[in-house]
């Protein structure tokens, strides 16, 4: 198979601004299969059926984005594959993040509500419900957007302006996730909560595994990834919009791969090694039999978390 190089005479016709390397195409696809292979492997293996919507789905939206940027490497004038890979490699992280947002909500419950500002249940609902707007939004843009093959009529900059209202709403919702979460660990760790629960004067404080730490650290690194790769989205859908489609950050391949593909790719694999199935393990109950951890929506007496 030959390896296209960025050809300067069909970069013209590129609505990239460039030609997208095949190679790099490739890697990803290899890198974000195998990922999701093995995350519908561990989901079955586990039985937490709710990752398969959500880690899985991330993965493969990203396989038909990066498809759509491999096709782009071959026939860099075709628009359908532009718009393929614009619209799925910003929706893609969307249900990967939620998988963060659950697991948030399962680490207050197991570790002690009394230092969390609100429920664990109320975590969930409140994060998952802002990832869905932003879904819902950035949808919307993508549909817009992916409606014009060029910007001429003005409908492809509403489009991407929307898109970017739903990045900026999940970007928020990333940063309240990760001042809870840092407000929940300090409280958790210098003993200072906010309330005391029923059973304190019963019950010792509840001690951190090392599998739950490390699921705690890996929920951080996949955090810090996501991030990283939502504030280069900004930076990229704020100049498209500003420069119609022609800004430095858009129009530089390198800055695609390594704070979108990049990041995504990182948090998606550190995932199916810190995996919640393998170091989210049971608790055990009051008659000493181990809690399911199936259901992220379980009732609060019968959840894992």
């Amino acid at each position: 198979m030959a390896f296209r190089g960025n050809l300067s005479m069909d970069v013209a016709d590129s609505p990239y601004g460039y030609i997208p390397h095949e190679y790099v195409g490739i890697i990803f696809l290899v890198l974000f299969g195998s990922s999701t292979l093995i995350h519908v492997g561990q989901a079955i293996h586990y039985r937490m059926w709710w990752l398969l919507p959500t880690a899985a789905l991330c993965g493969v939206i990203e396989l038909i984005g990066w498809s759509g940027r491999t096709w782009s490497s071959i026939s860099p004038s075709f628009a359908d594959p532009y718009m393929m890979q614009i619209v799925c490699t910003i929706i893609a992280p969307t249900p990967l993040v939620a998988v963060l947002f659950t697991l948030f909500g399962r680490v207050v419950k197991r570790l002690g509500e009394e230092y969390s500002f609100v429920t664990a249940k109320w975590y969930t609902i409140v994060f998952i419900s802002c990832d869905f707007v932003a879904l819902v939004v950035q949808g919307l843009g993508g549909g817009m957007l992916s409606s014009e093959s060029t910007s001429a009529d003005g409908n492809a900059i509403i489009g991407a302006s929307v898109m970017l209202s739903g990045i900026v709403v999940q970007t928020l919702a990333i940063c309240m996730y990760s001042f809870c979460a840092a407000e929940y660990l300090r409280r958790y760790t210098k003993d200072l909560p906010l309330r005391r629960s029923v059973d304190a004067g019963l019950c010792p404080k509840k001690q951190t595994t090392p599998a739950l730490r490390t699921m705690i650290f890996g929920m951080v690194f996949c955090t810090t990834c996501l991030f990283i790769r939502s504030i280069y989205r900004i930076i990229e859908l704020g100049q498209e919009v500003a420069t119609n489609f022609n800004g430095k950050v858009i129009t530089t391949e390198v800055y695609f791969n390594v704070f979108d593909g990049g990041m995504v790719t990182l948090a998606i694999i550190v995932l199916n090694f810190v995996h919640p199935g393998r170091f989210f393990t049971p608790e055990p109950d009051v008659s000493g039999e181990d809690v399911e951890m199936k259901n992220p929506l379980q009732s609060q007496s019968g959840g894992w978390a």
